[in-house]
C-alpha cells in the first residue's frame, strides 16, 4: 500500500492569531452600487448596508433621496455626509437612488414608483416591509411626495430641508399616519417659512410633527451631518415603535 505524503505547511504564529482575531468580527460593512430596471427605464442606486449584515435577518431601512440635480455625484455626497456612518453603526439599510435619465423624483422620475419599492422589498428582508423615507433639498421634496403617493410602505417622513410642495387637502392626509420631521437652517429664510407653515397645517389637523430651525445654519445644515446625524436615526426609531398611528 503507498501513501501520498504532503508536506507539513508551517504558519507563522503572527498569521494564525490575525485570522482568529478576523474571524471573531463582524463582517464590514458595504456600499453597494446597483442598477436596476424599472418598466424600461434604468435606475442607479446605492445600498448601504449595516455592519456584520447578514441576508437572512429583518433590518429597519431608509429610502433618501439626494438634492440638487440628484444625480450620482449628488448621491455619493449624501450617502458620506448624512447617512453611512449612523446605518453601519445602528444596523440600518439605506437606499439611495439617482433620478432617471436626469428626471427629479418628485417630477417625472417618480415613474419608477411604486415598483422600485417592491423591488427593494423582494431583494432586502425589510422590518414590516416599511421604510422611512427622508431627503435632502429637492430630495426632501421627493421624500414628501412620493410618502404622500405611497403611504402605505412608509413609517415616517423626513425633510432636511423638505416639504410637501403640493399640499392638496389629499394629499396632506395621505400623511395622517406617519411621523412628520422637518428641517429648515435659520438662514434659508424661504424654505425656513415653507416648512413652518406647512408645519402648523398638519398639527392642525392632528397629525405628528416636528419642526426644527437649524441655528446658525444655512440650506446645507451641517448640524446633520456625520455624527449629527444621530439626530435622524433617533426619530427613525421613535416613528417605528410607537409615533404612528
Amino acid at each position: 500500500m503507498s501513501y501520498c505524503l504532503w508536506p507539513r505547511l508551517r504558519i507563522p504564529a503572527a498569521v494564525a492569531i490575525a485570522a482568529v482575531m478576523l474571524l471573531g468580527q463582524p463582517l464590514a460593512a458595504e456600499v453597494l452600487d446597483k442598477i436596476a430596471d424599472i418598466s424600461g427605464t434604468k435606475l442607479q442606486y446605492k445600498v448601504i448596508l449595516p455592519n456584520g449584515y447578514d441576508p437572512a435577518k429583518a433590518y429597519p431601512a431608509i429610502l433618501a433621496f439626494p438634492g440638487g440635480p440628484q444625480a450620482m455625484s449628488m448621491v455619493e455626497g449624501t450617502v458620506a455626509r448624512n447617512w453611512r456612518e449612523q446605518a453601519e453603526s445602528l444596523g440600518y439599510i439605506v437606499i439611495v437612488p439617482a433620478a432617471p435619465n436626469g428626471d427629479l423624483f418628485f417630477e417625472e422620475g417618480d415613474r419608477v414608483f411604486p415598483a422600485f419599492i417592491v423591488k427593494l422589498l423582494g431583494d432586502f428582508k425589510i422590518l414590516q416591509n416599511k421604510f422611512h423615507i427622508a431627503g435632502v433639498s429637492n430630495g426632501g421634496l421627493s421624500a414628501f411626495h412620493i410618502a404622500s403617493l405611497y403611504p402605505q410602505y412608509f413609517w415616517s417622513v423626513t425633510g432636511l430641508p423638505g416639504f410637501l410642495d403640493e399640499a392638496t387637502p389629499e394629499r396632506m392626509r395621505a400623511l395622517a399616519k406617519m411621523c412628520i420631521y422637518m428641517y429648515a437652517g435659520e438662514m434659508d429664510p424661504g424654505w425656513l417659512r415653507s416648512e413652518r407653515e406647512e408645519a402648523g397645517k398638519f398639527r392642525g389637523q392632528g397629525f405628528t410633527v416636528e419642526f426644527n430651525e437649524e441655528k446658525g445654519q444655512g440650506h446645507v445644515m451641517r448640524t446633520l451631518e456625520g455624527p449629527g446625524a444621530a439626530r435622524l436615526f433617533k426619530q427613525f426609531e421613535q416613528a417605528r415603535q410607537g409615533c404612528s398611528k
